[in-house]
């Protein structure tokens, strides 16, 4: 699981080279650059051409780089993958991943490629299936990183309504949840479809931080502020972490056992979370100053 800040993805069109330069000055946490939903079967091979040059160009600073290829059984999804396999980028996104065979069978590919072994797998669950298959998936391979929700996706094929509580998903969303943390890999919640509605993004990410995702796909630059401040530490999280760790080695350098913080038990697993909150928070004044 990152340390470093994953509060908003930012989906971005590959084939629109506009977007791509307006990228390198937003405020995303990640930038998943698009070659899949957002670019027409005309443009596959142009788009592919572009996102690699823009993240060979560079300039995206802090901002994490991550590809959404097409399908591996698609006839761009393995051209994608072999082009990226040595690029400057995190991750390649898959969609639509419904069994642990299919992110092997990716591995492959990048190791036939002799992809570079910084290059991590961040999986999409959006159908039925994947979401079944989303604890072997997300311990596959050393290189998966992430799950990506794919909720309008599911929404669909689940044939529930995409309400703002979103109850029908809720079981799906929460055995995503389930299986990034016990792998050990960060899982980001789906998009808010809706761009003129700012309370419903505010719930949704509300309601995504109470379900324990790290952060919010999104689909437009005018989200990101609301998102960023919904899945950033707050202040009261942040001077209650500081507390527990001041307290904890306070404890350990007097060989003490016991910790009481605002007179509840500390143990070692509010440290360990307490100290992640605040490396988070760290990093994320540090990009804020900048």
């Amino acid at each position: 699981m990152a340390n470093n800040p994953r509060r908003s993805l930012l989906y971005m069109p590959g084939s629109n080279t506009r977007a791509l330069e307006k990228a390198r000055s937003l405020d995303a946490d990640v930038l998943i650059l698009d070659l899949e939903d957002a670019v027409s079967p005309a443009q596959k091979s142009y788009a592919r051409e572009q996102v690699l040059a823009a993240v060979t160009a560079g300039g995206y600073g802090p901002r994490e780089l991550v590809v959404r290829v097409n399908g591996f059984d698609t006839e761009w999804g393995r051209k994608d993958i072999e082009a990226f396999a040595n690029a400057p980028i995190s991750a390649l996104c898959l969609p639509k991943v419904e069994s642990a065979a299919e992110i092997h069978a990716v591995v492959q590919v990048l190791q036939q490629a002799g992809a570079n072994s910084k290059i991590k797998l961040w999986a999409m669950a959006e159908t039925p299936r994947g979401i079944l298959a989303v604890n072997d998936i997300a311990g596959a391979h050393p290189r998966m990183d992430g799950i990506v929700l794919g909720t309008s996706d599911l929404a669909k094929d689940l044939r529930v309504p995409h309400t703002a509580q979103r109850l029908g998903m809720l079981t799906s969303l929460g055995i995503c949840v389930l299986a990034a943390r016990a792998h050990g890999i960060d899982v980001f919640d789906g998009v808010h479809l809706d761009l003129e509605d700012e309370q419903g993004l505010l719930f949704a990410c509300e309601q995504g931080v109470e379900l324990g995702f790290d952060g919010k796909t999104l689909i437009h630059p005018k989200q990101l502020a609301i998102t960023n401040q919904a899945f950033s530490p707050s202040e009261a999280v942040i001077a209650r972490a500081s507390k527990i760790k001041a307290a904890w080695q306070n404890a350990e350098a007097e060989g003490k056992g016991v910790v009481l913080v605002d007179g509840r038990l500390v143990e070692a697993l509010h440290v360990e979370e307490a100290v992640r909150v605040l490396a988070i928070a760290q990093q994320i004044a540090e990009r804020d100053s900048k």
